[in-house]
């Protein structure tokens, strides 16, 4: 019965043979637009659960106003700082450190470039940090899932060679450099394992939520503890070479997720023991007297 189930299934999975469409002389990127609907996507979740603590309508989309620009920045820093060779020396040009539609964001530049956007933002307008990133929390997971398939059309971060049913194809041209493989050859598809997990991140994060009852920052803690478990044992598969590959005999990026999840892990007992009480959220989103100021939207 399994064999029968495998030899239905196709031979792998192809990849797209553009990326980019041209409206007249404008460029439409299919990265570019996977960004962009993760926002959206994001910003919708995020009001949603905003509104639902007591939040004012429309603060998230003016939140992200300043968190996307200030999270854009972040990425493409990160990833020119890991990988600061394929821009600067001999023979490189320095200008491609500002084409961000070619990819290179690291999500991890990301992560701390929107926070501190959202953070000043709060900070100016008296919103409380942490059930404001709590409720935030599981749209950043979904946007993630939808920003994958932008490396998805440009065919980068894919895996190791394999010969199962739902290999990635990956032109040659492609091929992280130095790097030849056989003709054929299909590759794990990480972006696809990576926007599964978030997906089910996104669904174990909503039902903690709402039977737990969990604040004071420990939504976000969760996702961070979720996000990271998965993508440690997803950087296993990749091929993708930066300068910060191999430290210590791990990939950088598993350095990373294991520490963050540690961190995230502390943090989330540290303040599950704290609010031990039955009021477990906060009781609201906003320094006192802050709220009055805020503009409600009709």
């Amino acid at each position: 019965m399994s064999g029968t189930v495998l030899a239905l299934l196709p031979l792998s999975i192809p990849s797209p043979s553009q990326g980019v469409w041209y409206l007249g002389p404008v460029p439409i990127r299919a990265y570019a637009l996977c960004i962009i609907l993760g926002v959206v996507v994001a910003v919708w979740l995020g009001e949603r659960r905003w509104v639902a603590r007591g939040g004012v309508r429309g603060q998230v989309g003016d939140v992200a106003l300043w968190a996307v620009p200030a999270g854009v920045v972040g990425a493409r820093l990160y990833h020119v700082a890991t990988d600061h060779d394929l821009y600067f020396g001999p023979g490189r040009d320095a200008w491609r450190a500002l084409e961000i539609w070619n990819g290179g964001l690291g999500i991890w530049g990301a992560i701390a470039g929107g926070f501190l956007g959202a953070w000043f933002y709060c900070h100016r307008h008296g919103i409380l940090v942490r059930p404001f990133a709590d409720a935030l929390a599981p749209g950043l997971l979904l946007a993630q899932v939808v920003g994958r398939f932008g490396n998805y059309f440009n065919q980068e971060l894919y895996g190791r060679p394999t010969t199962l049913p739902w290999g990635l194809e990956i032109d040659p041209a492609n091929w992280p450099t130095g790097l030849t493989f056989a003709a054929g050859t299909t590759f794990h598809p990480t972006f696809l394992y990576e926007a599964l997990w978030n997906l089910a991140g996104v669904a174990l994060l909503l039902v903690l939520d709402r039977r737990l009852r969990l604040g004071f920052g420990r939504v976000f803690a969760l996702y961070v503890m979720i996000y990271t478990a998965g993508r440690g044992w997803i950087e296993t598969f990749r091929i993708d070479t930066i300068e910060l590959d191999d430290v210590l005999g791990l990939r950088w990026g598993v350095w990373m997720s294991l520490v963050l999840f540690v961190l995230a892990a502390l943090y989330f007992v540290a303040a599950g023991r704290r609010h031990r009480s039955p009021q477990t959220r906060e009781p609201v989103p906003y320094r006192e007297g802050a709220r009055a100021a805020q503009p409600v939207a009709d």
